[in-house]
């Protein structure tokens, strides 16, 4: 399968996640390409995200995806992008953000244009895993997806380091489980995307994240690994994009991305499922 990606890695290298390949250029490579499409704009304030100019299409995705299927995102503040969140409807410009899930949206509905796809955000920010939770079966459950991707876990620790909350690297990792098993339960046939979480050092950032950070980027991908679900490398894709731009020109606070790192990550996303 030939995926479209970035000058300098050769087209027919195949970007999967079971086969070996060198990271380090592939992920050099996309954050070069981005970086020279988005060196003007920043993601704050950003109103004219355009997914044609972030993402190529995916030749070997276009039948991945049946006509009328949904594709569902999901997560805290990252996802919600600045969503208007009175606007639910799905393929809605104004409701899918102005991140990463507009950019992946905008190059589904480019590349399936037949499929009537139906693509909905409902990542909210401040979400950790419990929230999720809380409201799983309405955002979630009821839509239906064939595709939900899933992005929790930065305000897990975020939150605790502020004092808000509590919650042990076990118990997010234990409620990450029995969420997903749920789903898995009552959607089995739902192609689940766990995509990894990430911070960058600096802004908000500091040495008092880790090492329980770290750990609980494992903690997601042993749930993962566990459960058979895909995995997107977000933290491994950015340890890499430092090498071309600093940490701030990614995610200015830290965590947020801008709109470069909005556009490598809706790169990464569909080279990493093919879609």
């Amino acid at each position: 399968m030939n995926f479209p990606i970035a000058p300098h890695v050769p087209a027919s290298l195949p970007i999967c996640m079971n086969m070996s390949i060198d990271r380090r250029s592939l992920f050099q490579s996309a954050a070069a390409t981005v970086m020279a499409g988005a060196a003007v704009n920043q993601f704050a304030g950003s109103t004219s995200v355009t997914a044609a100019d972030a993402v190529a299409p995916s030749e070997a995705g276009k039948s991945a995806l049946a006509k009328g299927e949904t594709v569902l995102f999901q997560g805290d503040s990252i996802t919600d992008a600045g969503r208007d969140r009175s606007r639910g409807g799905a393929n809605d410009t104004r409701a899918l953000g102005n991140g990463y899930p507009a950019l992946i949206a905008g190059g589904l509905l480019r590349d399936h244009a037949a499929s009537e796809l139906k693509i909905y955000n409902r990542g909210i920010s401040g979400n950790k895993v419990p929230d999720l939770a809380s409201r799983w079966q309405a955002d979630c459950i009821d839509l239906k997806p064939a595709v939900l991707s899933i992005l929790i876990g930065v305000n897990d620790i975020w939150h605790k380091l502020n004092g808000k909350y509590d919650g042990t690297v076990a118990i997010y990792e234990s409620g990450f489980r029995d969420l997903l098993e749920d789903t898995q339960a009552k959607l089995p046939d739902v192609r689940i995307v766990i995509c990894e979480p990430f911070v960058l050092r600096c802004g908000a950032v500091n040495d008092n994240w880790f090492p329980e950070f770290t750990q609980r980027r494992e903690a997601a991908q042993k749930v993962a690994d566990e459960l058979s679900l895909e995995w997107v490398p977000f933290q491994e894709m950015f340890d890499e994009a430092v090498s071309v731009a600093p940490p701030s020109y990614w995610a200015a606070d830290g965590v947020h991305p801008t709109l470069a790192g909005h556009a490598l990550m809706a790169q990464t996303w569909r080279q990493t499922t093919g879609l």
